[in-house]
């Protein structure tokens, strides 16, 4: 790994405890099968780890000095491709193949990502409510900021849990794979951090009408504080609200953050059919 200062206006620091990593690497579960992308691959930290372990590794760096250095720290690497390109304009199936990539699109993703984009990135991998992903990865193995990480495998109940929460627990299983303080980096962050594990799937109950549900979870949760008779008088009168909340077994009184997945699903759904 060679030695580069950081740009603040990419948002780095480079990760340097490898029980991390590894940590990763094994939360990826990373086989001679799979084609992995990794965001902002930096000084090369995590794809030294990777490339044994993949069939391929698609590496998307922004930093013009970082991909020179890059290309030559992995030249003898026939596995490793490198695209120089902001993730967040890049279409992935165009770039490879129109870089005579050969391996195919990746199915799986593990990045330390830059955190001031972490957003951004969330919908390019996984899609939004309204359009969710159409090319599915098999897992995704993400450092993120702390408190994002808790936003994204918050259970019901907690003060974690948001429109963020549903949105992602929505598109994908989300787990703690492991917290990351602020000294496992060079240099350290102002933040801990965390690694997750996003697991697409799709939920056995969908919603019928996924541009109407991302409307609801956004009033849903407008004001967290009031509760959702409140928050969603504007779509549905309160009375009839709080009936079918007790025919679905939600407690009339409950906020947006009370409710799982599947019960805001259900809840969309009733009052989606009903305004119809």
């Amino acid at each position: 790994m060679f030695s580069q200062p950081t740009r603040k206006r990419f948002g780095q620091h480079w990760l340097t405890d490898e029980k991390v990593l590894h940590a990763m690497l094994e939360a990826a579960a990373v086989t001679r099968q799979d084609c992995v992308l990794e965001i902002g691959p930096g000084t090369g930290a995590l794809t030294r780890w990777l490339l044994p372990l993949a069939k391929a590794v698609v590496a998307v760096e922004i930093d013009r000095d970082l991909c020179r250095k890059l290309r030559n720290q992995f030249a003898k690497h026939d596995n490793f491709k490198l695209v120089q390109s902001d993730i967040l304009e890049l279409d992935m199936a165009t770039a490879t193949y129109d870089q005579a990539f050969d391996f195919g699109l990746p199915n799986k993703v593990v990045a330390n990502i830059p955190y001031y984009i972490t957003g951004p990135i969330l919908e390019k991998l996984l899609g939004t409510l309204a359009a969710p992903n159409p090319v599915s990865y098999d897992v995704i193995v993400l450092l993120v900021q702390k408190e994002v990480a808790e936003r994204l495998y918050a259970r019901p109940g907690t003060r974690a849990f948001g429109a963020l929460t549903v949105r992602v627990q929505y598109l994908a299983d989300c787990e703690l794979v492991c917290p990351v303080p602020a000294r496992a980096f060079q240099p350290p962050p102002q933040v801990d951090s965390a690694v997750v594990k996003l697991t697409p799937r799709r939920l056995a109950i969908p919603s019928d009408d996924l541009v109407g549900f991302d409307q609801l979870v956004k009033l849903g949760f407008g004001s967290k504080r009031k509760m959702l008779r409140n928050n969603l008088k504007a779509v549905i009168d309160r009375d009839q609200l709080e009936q079918m909340m007790t025919d679905l077994a939600i407690a009339p009184m409950a906020r947006g953050e009370d409710l799982s997945v599947e019960q805001w699903v259900a809840l969309g759904n009733t009052i989606l059919k009903h305004s119809r």
